[in-house]
Order: structure tokens, then C-alpha cells, then sequence
């Protein structure tokens, strides 16, 4: 079992000056390794098939809105699902929220929380970005809290997300999620090309 984290919108607390209102969390969960390479196949020819660079990184805040559906619409016929957590930031309190790299934590945990009951002896990648110490924390803090009674988590590793087309997907994933609670004109173009591979989006604190 592969699953793909990332992350949509900012850690920060100052909506006011700036910072984004939600803070999401998504996972792109493949039980089938295989299914997971045809994913990362198909990516490769849609680079060619949008006359791309074969290196060109799929990024939801940098690419093209005919990007974002181009990809989203490729990826939805295979066989995965996705769980997001969206954190208002507008509902939070407390000190352990103004320290960027516990409120990551925190989200993630969140998010594996919801899912840890279909996950067996995952193998979790994580868009590779923070300093080694955060990269050791965050792996062992997630096996810590999700562990419990079974390894639902078998090891964390940490990718570059240029060069990983399926965490591209799950950056996507959550910005198409992210999208879909603001109010721009294009809120819902994005998640509903995606939702038929939706497990479970929980919006936090209610």
C-alpha cells in the first residue's frame, strides 16, 4: 500500500495580513502498487500530450487552470481514493498552533487518524521538504500516534516532489480540496472532476 501526502495553503494564523483561511491536508491512498505506476505512466504522457517539458512539475498554486482539470481528470478513472482534513484557522486556539511545524504535525495526524482503519503496512511519502531533524520528528511522531494497535504505517519516506509525479497528484488533490471552500469563481471546477475518488474530507475545528 503507497500513500502520498502534501499540503494546500500556509501554516500561519495572520489571515488578516495575509495567510490563507485553511490550512488542508490530503492523502492519495493506492492499496494496488501497480495502479500506482499506471498513475505515474499516465502523467508522463499527459506532459507530452499538453506539449510539457517531460520534467514539468504539476503544481496546483502554478499551474494553468486548463493544467489543474487536464490532470485531475486523468488521474480519476484509476483505481485510488483521497482523505483530506481542512483546518479553519479562523476556529483555532490555543499556543501550539502559533509554532508552524507542531501545527504540520498536528494536521497530518489528523488526516492519518481518518484513515488509518483502511491503512495496512503503508509506505507514506511526503513532499521531502523541512530540515532533516523535522523530516525524523514528523515520521516518528506519525508511527507514534497512528500506530496504536496495528502498523498501519510500515516506514515514512520523504520525496522531491518534482520528481515524483504521485505527489504531485496528492498536491492536486489538495489544492483542488483547498479551492473548493473559498469563493473564487472556480471553487467547484476542481473537486468534482476529482470527487469520485473521495473517502473522507473532514473540515476542523467544526
Amino acid at each position: 500500500m503507497l500513500v502520498f501526502m502534501d499540503e494546500s495553503g500556509d501554516p500561519g494564523l495572520k489571515i488578516a495580513q495575509g495567510s490563507s483561511a485553511y490550512f488542508v491536508v490530503a492523502l492519495v491512498v493506492f492499496d494496488d502498487e501497480e495502479e500506482a505506476k499506471a498513475v505515474d505512466q499516465r502523467l508522463g504522457l499527459l506532459r507530452r500530450e499538453l506539449h510539457l517539458h517531460p520534467a514539468f512539475e504539476f503544481k496546483f498554486n502554478k499551474c494553468r487552470p486548463e493544467h489543474r482539470k487536464a490532470l485531475l481528470g486523468a488521474v480519476a478513472p484509476y483505481d485510488f481514493f483521497y482523505y483530506g482534513i481542512v483546518i479553519n484557522k479562523a476556529g483555532l486556539y490555543g499556543e501550539g498552533f502559533k509554532f508552524k511545524d507542531s501545527f504540520y504535525k498536528y494536521a497530518a495526524q489528523l488526516v492519518f487518524l481518518n484513515s488509518r482503519e483502511h491503512l495496512e503496512n503503508a509506505v507514506v511519502c511526503i513532499d521531502g521538504t523541512g530540515n532533516r531533524d523535522f523530516r525524523q520528528q514528523t515520521s516518528t511522531y506519525l508511527k507514534r500516534r497512528i500506530n496504536l494497535e496495528k502498523r498501519h504505517i510500515e516506514r515514512v519516506i520523504f520525496l522531491n516532489s518534482a520528481k515524483s509525479s504521485l505527489i504531485q497528484v496528492a498536491d492536486m488533490v489538495a489544492g483542488a480540496i483547498n479551492r473548493s471552500y473559498g469563493e473564487k469563481a472556480d471553487a467547484q471546477e476542481y473537486i468534482k472532476l476529482i470527487r469520485p475518488r473521495e473517502a473522507q474530507v473532514q473540515v476542523w475545528p467544526k
